[in-house]
């Protein structure tokens, strides 16, 4: 015969209330749990590769004056001293007297002198027998020797009015191996690797539309010779 073990009513209770109170307590945490935000596990980030080196450049041209717009374009012009047109070699820019005038690439001083017409100008050989020539200066910069190595960027002179010109400018030229006038506007503010990638025949071409120049002065040396043609009244 088997006898069969009743516990304590009592103890019954407050096994119950055990239980009840660990499911709670179970269920609470299981709530907070829920409720943490959820920490995505950290991607390490793609390795990335350091940027490839600059190819260096055969030669690079930058303005001779920032900042400042061309107002006479390379190409045929008359001026008003003049019965027909003729090339202009270069383009002029318009800034005011003694604003720096910068190398426009790395290259050698070739000359630094005072010539009747570009007046006070200073020339500046580069890369595959490129010349460049700043010309109408009003300051040469002190020291600036030919046979000079010279880095784009570092100033060659002030702007002037020197030579035959109307006004305080830059007249800047770029002219091949064989002295031939480019048109700059090919070459500023380009990068160019190799010699091949240089624009010299395009460059080169001048359209045959002649351009009447106005000008606000009339250089000295040109007043007799329009005076002369009946242009201005004689000492105007």
């Amino acid at each position: 015969m088997t006898e069969a073990v009743t516990a304590p009513k009592g103890g019954l209770n407050r096994l119950g209330i055990a239980l009840s109170g660990a499911a709670l307590a179970l269920g609470v945490i299981t709530l907070a749990h829920a409720a943490l935000p959820r920490v995505e596990p950290e991607v390490a980030a793609p390795p990335v590769a350091p940027p490839a080196p600059e190819p260096v450049a055969l030669v690079v041209f930058h303005s001779p004056l920032p900042g400042h717009a061309i107002n006479s374009p390379f190409g045929l012009r008359q001026m008003p001293w003049e019965d027909a047109g003729r090339l202009h070699a270069g383009i002029d820019i318009a800034a005011p007297f003694g604003e720096p005038v910068l190398a426009a690439a790395d290259g050698v001083i070739t000359r630094a002198a005072f010539t009747p017409g570009y007046g006070r100008m200073v020339e500046i050989t580069h890369a595959e027998g490129l010349v460049t020539r700043y010309a109408h200066l009003g300051a040469v910069t002190r020291g600036l020797r030919r046979g000079e190595v010279i880095k784009a960027g570092l100033p060659v002179g002030e702007v002037g009015s020197s030579g035959v010109s109307s006004g305080p400018h830059l007249h800047f030229e770029i002219r091949d191996r064989d002295d031939r006038p480019l048109n700059p506007l090919y070459f500023l503010g380009r990068r160019f690797a190799e010699a091949h990638d240089l624009p010299v025949h395009a460059a080169a071409k001048v359209s045959p539309r002649v351009r009447l120049a106005q000008v606000s002065n009339i250089p000295e040396s040109k007043r007799s010779l329009m005076a002369a043609k009946g242009r201005i009244e004689a000492g105007d």
